[in-house]
C-alpha cells in the first residue's frame, strides 16, 4: 500500500511539492527519501527477478512442464545461482508457473492377512500354450468426474483375449461374480474340466481380485467351472 503512496508521490512532486503531498496522504517525507535511496536497489532486484525468470521458464519448457519449485531451484543451484527456494517459488506462483501433479491413486488391493493364502500354480510363468490354460484377472480404477469405477476383468494368457469384464462403482463380492461366466460359455472352452487333476488341461484363474479380500462365492465359481485358483502379481 505505501509503495502506491510512493509512487504518487513521486509522480506529482514537481506539481504539488514533496511536503504538501506527504501531508495530504499523511505519510512522513523520511519514508519517501528511505524509498527513493532503494530505488536503484528495486530495479537491480526486478531485473535479476526478470533474468531468473527467463531461465525457469526455460527449464520448465525444456523438461515439458514436469517440474516443479523443487527441481527446478535444483537445476538453477546446478547453474551456479546461489538462490533461495522461496524465491523461485514466489516468481513461479506469481507467473502461474507449476509442475504436473501426479494423479491421484486409488488402492484396489488390500490382503486379508488371516485368509488362507491360495496355492501358486502358475511360479510367475506367464505364458500358456492353449487356450484355456491359464486366466489372469485383475481390477482396476477410472475416474470419471468426481467418483470412481472399478472394473474387473479376466483374459485368457495364450490368445490375451478378453474373456469377461465387469464394472461397477464399489468393489464389493458383487463385482467379482456379477458375470460369474467370465467366458464359460465360450465354445473354445473345455467343457466338463471340474473333476479334471491339476496339470491336465485346467484352466487356472490367476486373479488379484480376491487378493484384497479371499471371497468364498468366486472360489466357488472357479470350483464349479473347473479352474484352479493362484492369487498374485505380474
Amino acid at each position: 500500500m505505501k509503495t502506491r503512496r510512493w509512487d504518487f508521490v513521486s509522480a506529482h512532486a514537481e506539481v504539488f511539492g514533496i511536503q504538501r503531498i506527504c501531508r495530504v496522504l499523511q505519510v512522513s517525507r523520511s519514508g519517501y527519501c528511505g524509498w527513493l535511496a532503494g530505488a536503484k536497489a528495486r530495479r537491480e532486484r526486478q531485473a535479476a527477478d526478470h533474468s531468473l525468470l527467463v531461465e525457469i521458464r526455460e527449464i520448465h519448457t525444456e523438461h515439458k512442464g514436469t517440474y516443479g519449485v523443487r527441481r527446478i531451484h535444483v537445476e538453477l543451484c546446478g547453474f551456479g545461482h546461489t538462490i533461495n527456494r522461496k524465491r523461485v517459488e514466489r516468481l513461479m506462483r506469481r507467473h502461474g508457473i507449476e509442475g504436473r501433479h501426479l494423479r491421484r491413486r486409488k488402492r484396489t488391493t488390500v490382503p486379508d492377512r488371516h485368509a488362507p493364502p491360495a496355492p501358486d500354480l502358475v511360479q510367475r510363468n506367464f505364458s500358456a500354450r492353449q487356450l484355456n490354460e491359464k486366466w489372469c484377472g485383475d481390477i482396476t480404477y477410472v475416474q470419471v468426474g468426481g467418483t470412481w469405477l472399478y472394473l474387473a476383468c479376466v483374459i485368457d494368457i495364450c490368445s490375451r483375449r478378453l474373456l469377461g469384464w465387469s464394472m461397477a462403482t464399489h468393489m464389493r463380492t458383487e463385482l467379482v461374480i456379477d458375470r460369474p461366466e467370465y467366458g464359460c460359455d465360450d465354445p473354445r472352452r473345455p467343457r466338463g474340466r471340474g473333476d479334471l487333476p491339476r496339470g491336465e488341461g485346467l484352466a487356472i484363474n490367476v486373479s488379484l481380485v480376491p487378493a484384497f479380500r479371499v471371497i468364498e462365492e468366486f472360489w466357488s465359481t472357479c470350483r464349479a467351472e473347473g479352474a484352479g485358483q493362484r492369487v498374485g502379481g505380474w
